[in-house]
């Protein structure tokens, strides 16, 4: 069977995506889970008020001390215990809501699941405390009603993902204190309060808005504080009153990663049962997020969570007689022996156990001297003992729980491994086919299908399977599926060794027949090519080091620079060194023939541009003339300018992300009106760059539609009309957004329709140029529409860059498709960092994918948020479909199609092992973990790619 190039290599790319994503499943595991059944009991009311992306610095900082008086006189000279509790990454929403009331660490994939959270089926506080009827009240974030259904008595949830709110989404929760407060019909009332954490992602920590939103949160807590005072003179026993947060938020004001800002959170208990003892604010201790889980437990009166790793807060129960001390601290302790034993068969040679072990015994010794005596020097120095032998275990306990809290699925694990390892196998030796002028590949479907090797295959595979499924001890997610599931994953495997077997067979036989058409014996790889290779395998060798995926942005612009390094070379000595009046970097092949040398940019046996039969080339002087000959030699070192430019407008990365940028500089409300003007004028070179393209109609439609973009930004307050004040009321800019996606939907329905006409007209090869860009140039409007105002530079400068490169370069050197297309992934990958994104969570922007609505949706959120994160590969691939559509070479689509799949699919399969190999690295999840998710998504939107250039392809064929 004979496929193109570009079907073939979309097809590869798909079936990658089933491999990476039973790999993803296999290797971000369920968390260790305790097997017990549950107990209850009873106790007195817990108001609970916590605030979203609460950073410890807010309250224990000068922040806290300018703008929460009330809270900083409570931890300094009230009866509380502060602390600052560390959270674990993922620092997003829903994980760390389970982590306060499980007490357990959530899997990292929970960051996927925050955006839908499901109902929470652990063991958990408020589950125990409802057992126990205890009434509970929650208002504000309705992720807590999602994941504790019939849970409360009364709730009123608000979406915590429309991020431009942050007045309303806290006024939902304060406008019930007055009536609740008065009320005595409840046990516990839970407040999350959401504000903070949208003016975050608006506008980061250091917005002056950061400063009224605490000052509102002081006061929230002091009418708490202030009505429970009251209600206690009036006879009720003692409240506790805890005031946390989730996460932090980092320097940028976005959270999911693990800088100090984002795992940082401030944790105060307040209740007048504690002693009044002065604080100090500068320096609280530090706990665990999952201890409160434990804490909050003893308090109430109800078991601890059954699959908590956290330990007992001890100072909250200093007070308590020793006796009652040693009681929570045994609770505390069989629970976690309990969880152990369920998790590590050598639980017995567990220090923490044996210390358990011996506390235990110590603690028996301290009730019988107890009973005989309850009043000694001797029993006190005893307990005194047996406390700290008590917290020695509970220390050693926990922190064993917290390295083995997560087990992998090694099996999924191997599955999605060797998927993703065919695949590329299967690229890699299809390159000699795929590349060449007829751009097809032989799929040797039929031999494998009735071979004795794929049936033998076959049944390795499913005897595998059998072996592995009935004598796991633990669960695995590929032995839960479906028989035929299953199977029909393990037929796809026999399927592609046996095709593997059969392309390196054939190979094999064609290397020892004699060839008929040698290469030509002057070929040779130029610079260019060997920058690709070595730029490529130096790139992929990077990905093992976690400093270097940290700062992987380095990589990318180290790369491109020194490609346009490259390319001025190669302008210079094709205008000043034409001695055979043929640009150097060229060599001719035979058609049919390529060069077998393994590696990526093998020669096409055609040029992207049609070659005459005599093989004669214009050289770069005869192409381009006067002043347009300047200028070509002058476009590499534009092109380095905008690039130094770029890497100046965001800090991205770890090391050097708390920086100051100009970025920064521009969003804060002090240059508004700077930040105004730089916007205007990106808005202005974008339809300046993009609007040649296209037809009148859809002109006047991206004209409009920036407009509106603009607009939009004035509405939400990110900018002003020159003739407008800095002091109106910020709205939502729903009306504004959707104006603008009207637009938007219009120009890629007009290019669309130029598509499907030239599929009519096969002779109008201009109607389909024109489709073309129009759907890159409704791209570009939706780009600009999602995009901060201070990031329109970075879509300006791409779109420039596209137009130098173009005009002075691609056309003038007649580069190749393999070529081409690398560069256009190098770009698109560096422009990725140059929007300040990185290979951290946190830097994702939630916020545009609320972009013109009014509630949450989720299918149009998810879309919206991974196009505005992936804008700079997605645009730079339209481009580059574009650009080769409009040459007449009917192989040049395939060919980048192939290209494409192939630069895509090395990294990631290369990736896959490193991790595997290094799933047991301190930073595996802080570090690896979140770079393996963004390799999955950019796999997928490559997949969907691949199936564009192919569809485009397919196009082309059936018009010639």
């Amino acid at each position: 069977m004979r496929l193109g190039s570009g079907t073939f290599a979309a097809c590869c790319v798909v079936i990658e995506v089933l491999g990476i994503a039973v790999f993803l499943r296999g290797f971000f595991p369920v968390p260790v889970r305790s097997s017990a059944g549950a107990e209850h009991r009873t106790e007195p009311p817990a108001p609970e008020p916590s605030a979203d992306a609460l950073r410890d610095d807010f309250l224990f900082g000068s922040k806290g001390v300018k703008f929460m008086p009330y809270t900083t006189y409570l931890v300094e000279k009230g009866a509380s215990h502060s602390f600052v509790a560390e959270a674990k990454p993922p620092t997003v929403t829903m994980p760390r809501i389970k982590a306060l009331t499980t007490g357990s660490l959530p899997g990292f994939v929970d960051v996927v699941r925050n955006l839908n959270s499901p109902t929470l089926l652990e063991d958990n506080v408020i589950r125990q405390a409802k057992a126990a009827g205890k009434r509970m009240i929650f208002y504000g974030d309705e992720t807590w009603v999602k994941l504790f259904p019939k849970h409360f008595v009364e709730y009123d949830g608000t979406t915590s993902f429309f991020v431009s709110d942050y007045t309303e989404v806290d006024n939902n929760v304060t406008r019930h204190l007055d009536k609740v407060l008065k009320r005595e019909d409840w046990d516990m009332l839970i407040l999350h309060y959401l504000g903070l954490d949208h003016i975050g992602h608006i506008s980061g920590p250091s917005s002056p808005l950061i400063g009224h939103k605490l000052s509102e949160m002081d006061n929230i807590l002091m009418k708490i504080h202030t009505s429970l005072l009251s209600q206690e003179r009036e006879g009720l026993s003692p409240s506790l009153l805890v005031l946390c947060g989730d996460h932090g938020m980092s320097d940028t004001g976005s959270h999911g990663a693990s800088s100090t800002g984002e795992v940082n959170t401030p944790l105060i208990l307040i209740s007048s049962a504690f002693e009044r003892k002065p604080g100090d604010i500068r320096h609280p201790k530090r706990v665990q997020q999952t201890d409160l889980a434990a804490t909050l437990a003893i308090g109430l009166s109800v078991p601890i969570p059954k699959d908590s790793v956290g330990s007992l807060i001890v100072p909250v129960i200093e007070g308590r007689p020793m006796r009652d001390q040693m009681r929570f601290l045994h609770l505390n302790t069989v629970q976690l022996s309990k969880l152990l034993q369920e998790n590590v068969p050598s639980y017995e040679k567990d220090p923490g156990f044996e210390q358990f072990k011996v506390s235990e015994k110590l603690h028996g010794n301290w009730i019988k001297l107890y009973l005989e005596e309850s009043h000694s020097e001797v029993l006190f120095n005893l307990g005194t003992k047996v406390l700290r032998q008590y917290l020695d275990a509970l220390k050693t306990l926990s922190l064993a729980l917290s390295t083995q809290v997560a087990q992998y699925d090694v099996y999924s694990m191997m599955v999605g491994t060797a998927v993703v390892l065919e695949v590329l196998t299967l690229l890699l030796l299809s390159i000699p086919q795929a590349l060449r002028r007829q751009a097809k590949v032989d799929i040797p479907l039929s031999s494998p299908a009735f071979s004795l090797l794929f049936y033998l295959m076959f049944l390795v595979l499913s005897a595998i399977h059998i072996i592995v499924c009935t004598s796991a001890e633990s669960s695995c997610y590929f032995c839960g599926l479906l028989w035929p599931v299953a199977g029909g994953v393990m037929v796809l495997m026999s399927a592609l060794l046996c095709a593997i077997v059969s392309v390196l067979t054939k190979m094999f036989i064609s290397k020892s027949l004699p060839s008929k058409n040698p290469a030509h014996p002057n070929s040779r790889w130029s610079e260019l090519d060997l920058l690709i290779v070595f730029g490529t395998v130096g790139h992929v060798l990077s990905l093992g080091a976690s400093s270097f995926v940290e700062e992987e942005h380095q990589t990318w612009y180290f790369l491109v620079n020194t490609l346009c390094l490259a390319l001025s070379q190669e302008l210079y000595r094709n205008c000043f060194l034409e001695d055979d009046g043929e640009p150097q970097h060229h060599f001719h092949m035979e058609p049919g023939i390529v060069d077998a040398t393994p590696g990526l940019p093998y020669r096409t046996g055609c040029d992207v541009w049609e070659q005459d039969t005599v093989r004669e080339r214009l050289s770069l002087s005869d192409m381009l003339r006067g002043r347009e000959k300047w200028m070509a030699l002058a476009s590499p070192w534009l092109i380095l300018a905008c690039c130094r430019l770029l890497r100046s407008l965001n800090q991205t990365g770890v090391q050097w992300a708390h920086r100051p940028d100009f970025g920064h500089w521009l969003t804060s409300s002090d240059h508004k009106a700077e930040l105004s003007i730089l916007a205007a004028l990106s808005l202005l070179v974008i339809f300046l760059l993009v609007q040649g393209g296209c037809s009148p109609v859809s002109r006047a439609a991206l004209l409009l539609g920036l407009l509106g973009v603009y607009c939009y930004r004035v509405a939400i307050g990110n900018v002003l009309f020159p003739w407008q004040q800095d002091n109106r009321d910020i709205a939502k800019g729903i009306i504004e957004a959707r104006f603008v996606y009207v637009f938007v939907l219009g120009i890629l329905f007009t290019g669309t329709k130029d598509l499907l006409k030239s599929q009519v007209i096969a002779t109008d090869f201009k109607i389909k140029t024109v489709g073309l860009w129009e759907i890159h140039s409704g791209l570009v409007l939706l780009a600009a529409l999602l995009f901060r105002p201070h990031n329109l530079p970075v879509l300006a400068f791409s779109l420039l860059i596209q137009t130098v490169l173009t005009k002075f370069i691609w056309k003038p050197l007649r580069h190749d498709a393999a070529e081409i297309t690398v560069m256009h992934y190098w770009f698109g990958q560096a422009f990725f960092y140059f929007q300040g994104n990185s290979n951290n969570i946190a830097t994702v922007d939630i916020s545009a994918g609320f972009v013109g609505l009014d509630t949450y949706v989720e299918i149009p959120a998810m879309f919206l948020t991974a196009f505005g994160t992936y804008a700079g590969p997605v645009l730079w691939a339209s481009h580059l479909v574009h650009f080769l559509s409009s040459v007449s070479s009917d192989s040049a689509l395939s060919h980048a199609c192939f290209c494409y799949a192939l630069i895509c699919s090395i990294p990631v399969s290369t990736y896959i092992i490193l991790v595997t190999s290094l799933r047991y690295h301190l930073f595996i999840w802080s570090v690896f973990s979140p770079k393996l998710l963004y390799e999955g998504m950019h796999l997928l939107i490559t997949a969907a790619i691949c199936v564009f250039f192919t569809a485009m392809d397919q196009a082309s064929l059936t018009n010639s």
